[in-house]
């Protein structure tokens, strides 16, 4: 069986001493859980200070992107190298930094190798537009960066896929637990074209969008879905600590 896994993605938000004193906070509501992995993904100014809180504890740590090159001329990136003595896990391709920033299907590509290579498990994220879904198009546009972004990637390096529909993303308008495990289906099958049936089998998807303690239950029902990827309720530490609870409580591995 999959095991579960709830990262929490902290965006451009915390400065580092509310970075320290969330960490704690999370850590502290969370001392007894060992059911699922739970990953905090705070800014890169403050991954050393939220290291050292959780340093010890069945928490771990994120980057919320990297570039794909070890060093050079690249003024205001991160490095692999610079991640992998302070990072488990790193998100890639999320919508924003696709949308905002016009990162391609390659680049992303290129980064969750370099992740790999470097040792960091890459959470790779995919999602469809309001208007890519009302046209019907969610599943070109999810096979296309699901096959895209695996290119190449070797199967048996455990990468984590978070399915995260863009106009779910800060709306408060997240799709329904049935919706979001069909689409994550559908993610599974293309990633089987990829890598492999048991590769795919054994890969962790995870819904984001709008995930809160009071819907998290709809979406770790359905069986396609491994945890969630959260954004705004990971700034609070109840909220978080109960969306890794109730993912204990329903995704209980024999």
């Amino acid at each position: 069986m999959r095991r579960p896994l709830i990262a929490g993605n902290w965006k451009m938000n915390t400065t580092v001493g509310e970075a320290v004193s969330l960490a704690e906070a999370i850590v502290s509501e969370l001392k007894a859980e060992a059911a699922v992995d739970v990953v905090l993904c705070p800014p890169f100014i403050s991954l050393y200070s939220v290291g050292e809180v959780i340093r010890g504890s069945s928490v771990k740590l994120g980057a919320q992107n990297m570039y794909f090159k070890e060093k050079g001329a690249f003024t205001g990136e991160i490095s692999p190298l610079m991640l992998k003595t302070l990072c488990r896990y790193v998100i890639l391709g999320h919508s924003e930094r696709r949308q905002i920033f016009g990162e391609t299907d390659r680049m992303v590509n290129e980064k969750v190798k370099a992740a790999l290579a470097a040792g960091i498990i890459p959470i790779f994220c995919v999602g469809e537009t309001l208007e890519e879904n009302e046209a019907g198009r969610t599943g070109e546009i999810l096979t296309r960066q699901v096959s895209e972004g695996l290119k190449d990637v070797p199967a048996e390096k455990g990468i984590v896929i978070a399915y995260e529909p863009i106009w779910a993303i800060g709306t408060g308008r997240a799709a329904v637990g049935d919706q979001a495990g069909k689409t994550i289906g559908l993610i599974r099958d293309v990633a089987a074209g990829v890598m492999g049936q048991m590769a795919a089998e054994a890969t962790r998807i995870l819904y984001g969008g709008s995930v809160t303690a009071d819907n998290i239950a709809e979406f770790v029902r359905e069986s396609q879905i491994d945890g969630a990827l959260v954004g705004g309720a990971s700034l609070k530490a109840g909220d978080f600590a109960s969306i890794v609870k109730q993912t204990a409580s329903l995704k209980a591995m024999p």
